[in-house]
């Protein structure tokens, strides 16, 4: 009986061998494989139905209460449903004595299966062989309980012949069969779980961006994984089984190989940088190994990850070439977008001599030299805004103050939407590009002796000259200068004491022009002066350049003193006037030149026109001007009086008028000589010639009671008044020809007194102590102001004749001496109106408060015997 029960329960073990075949077949299928499992459990009930011990007919005896107490214990309620109704139903079919207990010994084990499963999945009931052992010998003890509802001889021989061998076999063969199903259900997780976690693993290689493979330590691919294709050398089906030399060039391969087996020495991850052509093109990749630890196969193998670092290897590339480029001779400068400076190179502070602490953090304002204007860095900003580029010359200033030259390139750097986010600045110091330019410059365009223009600046600034002389329609001169006797002092003294006397001469000339006038070189001793922006009339032209030529002349002609020693050299000038753009510069020259030789001929020291006519009308001029010398020492000069009348009183004196009686030309009036006194610097002696003939007339007068208390009054020159010695001078005078300063009275000019107002005030307040007076020549018509009336000592306004010409009818005319007589009134001056003419205006005058007058209606300028003649007759009764 033992044995046929064995022989059953071995049915049992193939039960283990089919459900790890079902495991396998289903996978994760969970569905299918519980179906297929409780049909597995139940067709081996039916199998075992098929196998059982018999007592006798319909009473049968098997180890369906083992497979089903199993498969509710590890198949769950689907499993244990299935198999119960697949053996039920069979059993049932089979009928006899025993149906119902056999249902019953269905139905028991697969309620007791399902309890203990529930009890395991709580934790309260584990699985274990001591367990399964309890748990069989208890559903045994049930089914021996339920076999006793069999009548009860069937009941005693079971328990005779039956019961032993069922526990006894049957209890093992539950807990055996339960550790085996244990074991594959604990296999089939394993399983399971390697599935997944390989199926993650590979999920997350995928998702990877890197290049994921296994090499073994011979260089061997094993496995590639990417998730883009462009990182591989070939498709990975091509590259797996490969080794590194077949892919990678020689000296890459030796070298990858090589870090392979450091990594399989090293415990630690190692990293490398290697670049290989893929299907993507040249890359570079950063490499990360760590040794696998266990072999695949009869290999040792690494897992390597790589990394496509081809644009950051790029991007490192060109940080290091700009941060070479940074440090390079240049100055360079990194500012934000509002120009703070960020960043300075070494260059920058070699050039601006400022230290990186001291400008990081400024704006770049603080390097301005303070030379270019607003609209230099409007135009430049509007450059960078516009283009984001900008570069020229510009002038900044170092640390110690100095300006210098550089040249500026200055980029704007903008980050992906546009916006200005850096500006990067280089600079160059050309000083001394700037210093060989000048060099070159002055050595191109100047004479290296003097310093003055050489010949060829000289014809392009003449050219200027031409074109705007014909633009503005006035006229320039060229003079051409020529140091006379020259030679002679080369050949005595040597060419050192010659180049000291042309440079000494440089100076001269330069001293006697104008800034805006040109002093040329052109050789040896041969000097042009260019003279631009004269009058529009060729005479007065003429004339100008006549009194740049005579002091010329007369500066040259003093010595020059080298170490004590007198040398001269006087200049003989040839003058040519232009006009006319039509004019050659070099024709020009030509008749300067031949102007210069015809003063030589004429006795060197001399100057000479080129037009004929304009040298006869200079050569007129220059003997007019010598003639007023000789008149002057010769007394040819006089003075008319124009009298003066005050309303009630009468005449009370009169103007002393210069007049020249000219031995050949007769009685000049002031217009013919005045001008060219003026300009030969004549005026002076000619205005201390009326005042020694005005101060012997009043001296002369006071011996005549009908005349005694006549007063003159003089014109005063602005040359005669600065004069260091003038009041010494006229104090000399006074005493010497007994002449009344109180009936002397001095007119000034405006303009005079505008000179210089304090030297002015002084010499003024030191005659008026004498009791001279003073007047204001043609007040109004220059900067009348009310400083010098109250600051000089006058007496007297003078309202000019042009006021008085409109008088009564114009309004302007009328505002302006009313406005002088009340200004005259508040000051406590004397006004007296010149140049009336008719009793119209001495009218309007009157009424508006003057009361002294000068002009036609009284009397014109009279000769002294004529005016003395009018005195008389104005005191007869």
């Amino acid at each position: 009986m033992i044995l046929e029960f064995v022989q059953g329960a071995a049915l049992l073990l193939a039960l283990c061998y089919l459900q790890t075949v079902n495991d396998r077949l289903w996978g994760e299928r969970r569905l299918p494989a519980r179906i297929s499992s409780g049909v597995l459990f139940g067709l081996t009930c039916v199998v075992g139905m098929h196998l059982p011990v018999k007592l006798e007919s319909g009473l049968i005896f098997d180890g369906r209460t083992v497979i089903l107490s199993m498969a509710g214990l590890f198949g769950g309620p689907l499993v244990a449903l299935i198999a119960g109704l697949m053996a039920a139903g069979y059993r049932a079919w089979l009928g006899g004595v025993g149906s119902l207990v056999g249902i019953g010994n269905v139905i028991l084990p697969v309620i007791l299966g399902l309890a203990y499963r529930a009890l395991y999945r709580r934790g309260r009931l584990p699985i274990t062989a001591r367990n399964l052992l309890l748990f069989a010998v208890f559903l045994h003890s049930l089914e021996l309980l339920l076999l006793s509802f069999l009548p009860a001889p069937l009941f005693a021989r079971i328990l005779d012949e039956v019961a032993l061998p069922l526990v006894l076999v049957l209890s093992p063969a539950l807990v055996l069969l339960g550790l085996l199903l244990q074991d594959v259900e604990r296999r089939r997780r394993t399983e399971q779980d390697l599935r997944r976690s390989e199926a993650r693993l590979r999920s997350i290689s995928a998702a990877i961006p890197d290049l994921l493979m296994v090499i073994d330590e011979d260089g061997r691919y094993l496995e590639v994984i990417s998730s883009n294709q462009q990182l591989l050398y070939a498709p990975s089906e091509q590259v797996i089984g490969k080794r590194l030399h077949e892919v990678l060039p020689l000296g890459e391969a030796e070298r990858f190989l090589r870090f392979i087996r450091q990594t399989l020495a090293s415990s630690e991850p190692q990293v490398i940088e290697y670049s290989m052509p893929t299907l993507g093109g040249d890359k570079v990749f950063e490499g990360r190994a760590q040794r696998l630890d266990g072999p695949l196969g009869e290999k040792r193998a690494v897992v390597f990850l790589a990394r496509d670092i081809t644009e950051r290897a790029q991007l490192e590339m060109e940080r290091r070439i700009a941060a070479i480029a940074f440090d390079s001779a240049q100055g360079m400068i990194i500012t934000d977008a509002s120009t703070r400076i960020l960043r300075v190179n070494q260059a920058f502070s070699l050039i601006t001599g400022y230290a990186p602490e001291e400008v990081i953090g400024q704006p770049t304002r603080m390097l301005s030299s303070g030379q270019q204007g607003t609209e230099f860095y409007q135009g430049m900003w509007q450059s960078i805004n516009q283009q984001g580029f900008w570069e020229g010359e510009i002038w900044n200033r170092r640390k110690g103050g100095e300006v210098f030259p550089e040249w500026l390139t200055i980029s704007a750097v903008r980050d992906g939407g546009g916006r200005v986010v850096n500006y990067l600045a280089a600079l160059t110091d050309i000083s001394e590009r700037k210093a060989a330019e000048d060099k070159i410059r002055r050595l191109a365009f100047f004479d290296p002796l003097t310093g003055l223009p050489n010949r060829r600046l000289l014809q392009d600034r003449l050219q200027q000259a031409l074109a705007d002389s014909q633009r503005t329609a006035q006229y320039g001169a060229l003079m051409f200068l020529d140091l006379d006797n020259f030679k002679n002092i080369n050949d005595v003294h040597g060419h050192q004491a010659g180049d000291q006397v042309l440079r000494e001469a440089a100076e001269r000339l330069k001293a006697c022009v104008r800034g805006s006038d040109t002093v040329a070189r052109l050789g040896g001793d041969e000097f042009v002066i260019m003279l631009e922006h004269l009058d529009l009339s060729s005479e007065e032209s003429a004339s100008q350049v006549e009194q740049v030529g005579l002091k010329i002349l007369a500066d040259l002609d003093r010595p020059y003193l080298l170490d004590g020693l007198p040398l001269r050299s006087s200049v003989s000038i040839g003058v040519v006037l232009f006009s006319d753009a039509g004019d050659s510069v070099d024709e020009l020259m030509k008749r300067a030149d031949l102007s210069m030789y015809e003063a030589k001929t004429a006795g060197k020291n001399t100057l000479r026109f080129f037009d004929p006519q304009m040298q006869r009308a200079v050569s007129e001029r220059l003997r007019l001007e010598e003639s007023i010398r000789l008149g002057l020492q010769g007394n040819e000069f006089c003075f008319f009086i124009q009298p003066q009348y005050a309303e009630g009183c009468g005449l009370l004196g009169g103007e002393v008028l210069a007049r020249w009686q000219h031995p050949q030309r007769g009685l000049l009036a002031p217009a013919a000589f005045i001008p060219l006194a003026e300009r030969a610097g004549l005026v002076e002696d000619l205005d201390f010639c009326m005042l020694r003939q005005a101060c012997a007339q009043l001296a002369r007068w006071a011996q005549q009671p009908a005349l005694a208390e006549l007063t003159l009054a003089v014109n005063l020159s602005a040359r005669l008044l600065y004069q260091e010695n003038f009041v010494r001078s006229l104090q000399d005078l006074l005493s010497a020809s007994g002449a009344n300063p109180q009936r002397l009275k001095l007119e000034l000019t405006e303009s005079l007194l505008l000179d210089d107002m304090v030297e002015a005030s002084v010499r003024m307040t030191q005659l008026q102590a004498l009791g001279i007076r003073f007047s204001i020549d043609d007040f109004g018509t220059g900067y009348s102001s009310m400083a010098y009336l109250q600051q000089l000592p006058l007496d007297q306004l003078k309202i000019d004749q042009s006021f008085v010409q409109g008088l009564p009818e114009a309004a302007s005319s009328l505002a302006i001496v009313r406005a002088i007589c009340a200004l005259a009134s508040s000051l406590n001056l004397e006004v007296i109106a010149e140049g009336v003419e008719n009793e119209a205006q001495r009218q309007a005058l009157l009424a508006n408060g003057c009361r002294h007058y000068q002009g036609y209606l009284f009397g014109r300028p009279l000769p002294l015997t004529e005016f003395e003649a009018l005195v008389l007759e104005s005191h007869q009764p």
